[in-house]
């Protein structure tokens, strides 16, 4: 019996997954609004009855997406300022990744357009504006800790280590939203653009390969 739990509660989480990836595209290019029940289950392959099964609502699928995307931004950001790495290292590091992702990831992009616009909506359900509220600052509060470090150090450029962070994270979702609207295969610039905003020269050459 404890088997056939198990293997139900897996089914049930990949297909709330596949319900969530089909959601995602629908509400970060259409808005939460103009998507209806049925665009998910056409993007999924599934009846509506079958979505409703796993979820009472667009919008609790739509809080879900919100949820997942930000305690996932939290939990890497703290990973990174728990890193036994020197300051401007872990900012090389992310910048690195981070383009990658971007470069690599549908999801990821798509994510990224679907924070900007909840950010900026009032449309949206009061538990994800609650969500948002208390999650969004922390990715800007921790690298802003970072950038302080690495200044102590000589290796971040002397500027306010709050506005260092809102320009980090304000090119990583500009580049993120940039690739997400074009069809091509547009190419992330050299990370060592975005990399050397942030370092003074000392920095700069050891983060260079």
């Amino acid at each position: 019996m404890a088997r056939n739990k198990e293997q139900n509660e897996k089914m049930r989480e990949e297909r709330k997954q596949q319900i969530r990836s089909g959601a995602l595209r629908q509400f970060a290019t259409k808005g939460l609004f103009a998507t209806k029940i049925k665009d998910i289950a056409d993007a999924v392959g599934m009846a509506q009855g079958l979505v409703y099964h796993y979820y009472k609502s667009k919008d609790e699928i739509y809080v879900e997406l919100i949820k997942n995307a930000l305690n996932k931004m939290n939990e890497a950001v703290i990973s990174l300022k728990e890193m036994s790495l020197p300051p401007h290292e872990k900012i090389r590091l992310a910048i690195e990744q981070l383009l990658k992702t971007i470069d690599t990831s549908d999801d990821f992009i798509q994510t990224c357009r679907l924070i900007a616009h909840a950010t900026s909506s009032t449309a949206i359900p009061e538990e994800a504006k609650k969500l948002i509220q208390e999650k969004r600052d922390l990715p800007y509060q921790e690298v802003a800790k970072i950038m302080a470090q690495g200044q102590e150090e000589g290796t971040i450029i002397e500027a306010d280590p709050n506005e260092l962070a809102i320009v980090f994270w304000t090119s990583i979702n500009g580049l993120a939203i940039y690739k997400a609207t074009r069809q091509d295969s547009t190419a992330i610039p050299d990370a060592r653009i975005l990399i050397n905003m942030f370092m003074e020269r000392t920095g700069e050459k050891s983060c260079r390969v």
